[in-house]
């Protein structure tokens, strides 16, 4: 599973990479950067979803407890951060790899056009060759868009970049049948389908008082991820080497099987489930290339502009006889691609003053009717 993946997103709970709460424990950070540092020479590209944030700030702040009130919680969250982006810088500066933090909340994922912005940043980043070190922006949560636990982080994360596999570490072996706290029976389960409503059911509460997320969670965010077509493994990130050990295709933990390829899955959401806002019209030339050619679209291409929509809203594709060939998100408002489209890309910054893409809809943003 991981030895195939090109695309990664890897989370470590708070249990994995604080000392039971008491601040950041920078020999496990170091692990890990050396464990995804061996990733990245395999060629693979990897987002890092960390815990920590919140705990560094308690320790910084001298709180023994944490609290429950939101801007307590934000404040120690401020404090944090800076705590856990600099473990990080240094840990994977010793392998000549930089780092970068981004915080997100669901507001961002869930905005069109934000969300656009945030993966256009990402896929950046790793063409960068640069380490995404991503939390949930707790200083500006509120309780109306908080992720609520960096396993929906993550598996929302999944679904941004279209990741392969999402490896989700904590401090439990895997998923089993039921709590092995109390119940000597159970067993640990190691594949099942993401998804199987029985799954939840297995699945126990919260796991300690610094982590915000449980097994639940953990199970929840496999479906999540599983809807892109994404696969997850939940194991201990206490198993020696583990990320290396799931490289080698080491069955450790518990794999959920997603049901369908991520490319299938992105392009049934894309087809299914967005409300067209405009529509473009195409020449013979931008017809066949993303008809037979499986190209992205280009400004050069577009006749005209129908309807008033914003960056990252879906737009049907029509050629010059009104039939819908496709469908996907565009990367510029009506107005803006009213003012590039027959132009070439290398014009886009000459005519608008900046460039965000240089196509008017990325192919995988893209899906043919």
């Amino acid at each position: 599973m991981l030895k195939q993946a090109r695309r990664i997103v890897i989370k470590v709970g708070s249990s994995l990479v604080t000392n039971q709460g008491k601040g950041l424990d920078h020999s496990a950070l170091t692990c890990w950067a050396a464990q995804i540092a061996a990733l990245k020479q395999m060629n693979k590209d990897v987002i890092l979803v960390s815990s920590g944030a919140i705990a560094e700030g308690m320790q910084r702040l001298n709180w023994d407890s944490r609290p429950t009130a939101l801007y307590e919680l934000q404040a120690a969250a401020a404090v944090g951060q800076m705590g856990l982006a600099q473990a990080y810088a240094s840990g994977f500066s010793q392998h000549g790899l930089q780092t970068a933090q981004v915080l997100l909340t669901h507001e961002d994922l869930s905005n069109r056009k934000r969300y656009l912005n945030a993966r256009s940043t990402l896929m950046t980043l790793l063409k960068l060759n640069v380490i995404p070190i991503i939390n949930e922006n707790d200083t500006v949560a509120t309780d109306e868009i908080r992720f609520g636990d960096n396993d929906t982080l993550a598996a929302l994360v999944t679904n941004l970049i279209e990741a392969d596999v999402l490896v989700i570490l904590t401090d439990q072996a895997g998923l089993f049948t039921g709590d092995p706290r109390s119940n000597p029976d159970a067993k640990l389960l190691s594949e099942v389908h993401a998804g199987d409503p029985m799954l939840e059911k297995m699945a126990g509460g919260v796991g300690s008082s610094i982590s915000r997320g449980g097994m639940q969670t953990k199970v929840i965010a496999a479906k999540r991820a599983a809807r892109s077509g994404a696969d997850t493994i939940i194991a201990s990130g206490h198993e020696n080497n583990v990320l290396i050990r799931l490289s080698q295709d080491e069955l450790i933990g518990t794999r959920f099987l997603a049901k369908i390829p991520v490319l299938a899955a992105r392009k049934q959401w894309l087809a299914d489930y967005l409300q067209v806002r405009g529509y473009v019209m195409l020449d013979q030339g931008a017809v066949k290339a993303l008809s037979a050619d499986g190209k992205s679209l280009l400004p050069i291409g577009v006749i005209s502009v129908d309807g008033e929509f914003e960056r990252g809203e879906a737009v049907s594709c029509l050629d010059e006889g009104g039939r819908e060939i496709a469908r996907g998100l565009i990367n510029y408002s009506a107005i803006e691609t009213q003012k590039i489209l027959k132009q070439a890309s290398s014009e886009i910054e000459a005519i608008l003053g900046y460039v965000d893409e240089p196509e008017l809809i990325h192919r995988n943003n893209l899906v043919l009717l």
